[in-house]
């Protein structure tokens, strides 16, 4: 509370009290009682004043005019509005309110119904309407509007401060404004609320057609200060969003240092890409970009697998698995260098035996529920898209296209939908060498497929004879093809579309090996 001196702070001589929650409500009436300051109220809060033996008035009685259509108008009157907005400075305003026999207030303490909370419970449509408040918002806005003369209090959480103002005589004009502000920032996320929700969560435009929306709006409030952003001298905090899944905001630290904002992106990347898989998957990530993923019969066995794939670069990454971590993965990885694990739990000792490193980061969280859209900023707004899924029907196997060479075995195809599943979360240009269910070779983030492909095939070492490739998007070009079928590579999926896919084919077919169209993408450049 702002430190002034007793002529700044204005007195609280007659106060609204009208709240859903009723938290601390009755300490509060009992403060306002004894510093004499008269009170008006609404209903239930009036009930329970009441019975508590406090003076109170209802408004009701002071307006006169019932509370009509199930408590849906009862504060909606000139009286109390009049009393609310009555600019207290203005002798004009002080005349045309006592010319009407109407008091001002010096402060209100009004709660919202819990909308929020109610289409959380999973509520019916016509429950939830009838949690949307009218008369709640109208007088916080009221109020914060004319801060200069009222104080408002829209939540328990702010009764502390309440009660030292009502013993030091009042809030100070700092304080009100501080108030006020705080009013807006919750209307502002209510509404929010109410309009997403009524828009069921689509992307559906004005005219009533599926599209992205005509607007966007989100609250995002802030979970934790970071040390620093990418680098020392970026400063850097991690928000949520109330409309979101909690997903890895919400997750619980088990063990270890302070999550980092590079901890954060690259933790998000491995998450989502150990749970692009349904078998027991591990994905490490490092930089943003996976040095191995893997799925296996069990999670340790995935675990190895993965890690075999790039070793070096797997040093201090960032670990995510899909089930949980059971003791024999705990002590292969306690042997590594890692930043942060992630797994929706842990078997019990596993925690103990990862803690034995220090400075490891141990997150547990709960499955993915990925946003529907994406955001990206750029210089001077905001680019949306649909978030990438590996859910489209291209995405399935029953529907890609041979364009060239035998079918492949049952264990082959296993293979090449493990590397197309895989390689959504690889940046472009993208391609990945797998064998027996585990990447063994990945090119990311190349200018070109040709590099692409020179270093997935480089990163494999001996291993790429009899491996299948993925591709996250055509080949515009044979070279790249080329170059993974000198390295020994037997079948290679791809979207297709390109110009020259003719061209492609026919080196497929000149070497004998399976090629897949797709006929999706999955470009990455964020």
């Amino acid at each position: 509370m702002a430190n002034a001196s007793g002529s700044d702070r204005k007195a609280i001589r007659r106060a609204l009290v009208s709240v859903y929650d009723k938290t601390g409500l009755v300490e509060l009436g009992k403060a306002l009682h004894k510093a004499n300051v008269e009170i008006l109220s609404t209903g239930s809060t009036a009930k329970i004043l009441r019975a508590a033996d406090i003076p109170v008035t209802e408004v009701s009685d002071y307006t006169g005019f019932p509370e009509i259509m199930g408590g849906r108008v009862k504060t909606l009157h000139p009286r109390i509005h009049s009393g609310i907005l009555a600019d207290q400075s203005n002798p004009a305003h002080l005349a045309q309110i006592a010319e009407h026999d109407i008091a001002a207030f010096d402060l209100v303490v009004v709660n919202l119904y819990p909308f929020a909370e109610t289409i959380a419970s999973g509520a019916n449509f016509a429950e939830c309407i009838e949690q949307i408040d009218i008369g709640g918002p109208s007088m916080l806005r009221g109020a914060a509007k004319n801060h200069g003369s009222v104080a408002v209090v829209c939540s328990p959480t702010q009764y502390a401060m309440l009660h030292e103002a009502i013993v030091e005589g009042g809030f100070t004009a700092e304080d009100r404004q501080s108030l006020a502000l705080e009013v807006f920032r919750t209307t502002a996320e209510y509404d929010l609320t109410i309009a997403n929700w009524l828009n069921n969560g689509e992307n559906r435009s004005l005219d009533g057609t599926m599209d992205q929306p005509e607007w966007l709006g989100a609250i995002w409030q802030k979970k934790n200060i970071l040390r620093y952003g990418e680098n020392p001298h970026q400063s850097a905090a991690i928000y949520s969003n109330a409309g979101e899944p909690s997903g890895l905001v919400g997750a619980v630290q088990l063990h270890g240092k302070e999550m980092s904002f590079n901890n954060y992106t690259d933790s998000d990347a491995a998450w989502r890409a150990a749970h692009d898989h349904g078998e027991p998957c591990v994905a490490i990530i490092k930089h943003a970009n996976p040095c191995g993923i893997a799925v296996g019969a069990n999670i340790a066995e995935a675990h190895v697998k993965a890690h075999a794939c790039d070793s070096l670069s797997a040093f201090g990454g960032v670990v995510a698995a899909n089930r949980e971590v059971d003791v024999a993965m705990a002590q292969t990885l306690s042997q590594i260098f890692t930043e942060v694990v992630i797994a929706p739990s842990y078997a019990p000792g596993a925690v103990e035996i990862l803690s034995k490193k220090p400075s490891i980061r141990i997150l547990q969280c709960s499955s993915p529920k990925t946003a529907s859209r994406e955001l990206r900023p750029v210089s001077g707004g905001m680019l949306v898209q649909q978030t990438d899924l590996v859910d489209a029907p291209g995405d399935d196997p029953a529907n890609w296209t041979l364009a060239c060479g035998p079918g492949v075995s049952a264990e082959v195809m296993k293979d090449l939908v493990f590397a197309w599943r895989s390689i959504r979360a690889v940046k472009s240009n993208a391609i990945l060498l797998a064998k027996d269910g585990a990447s063994i070779g990945i090119g990311m983030g190349q200018v070109n497929r040709v590099d692409s492909s020179r270093l997935a095939v480089s990163r494999c070492g001996n291993r790429a004879p009899g491996s299948v490739a993925a591709s996250d998007a055509f080949f515009p070009f044979a070279d790249g093809l080329q170059i993974l079928i000198d390295a020994g590579v037997t079948a290679v999926v791809q979207p297709g579309g390109s110009t020259r896919d003719a061209e492609v084919i026919a080196v497929a077919r000149e070497a004998n090996i399976s090629m897949y169209f797709t006929g999706v993408r999955h470009f990455s450049h964020g």
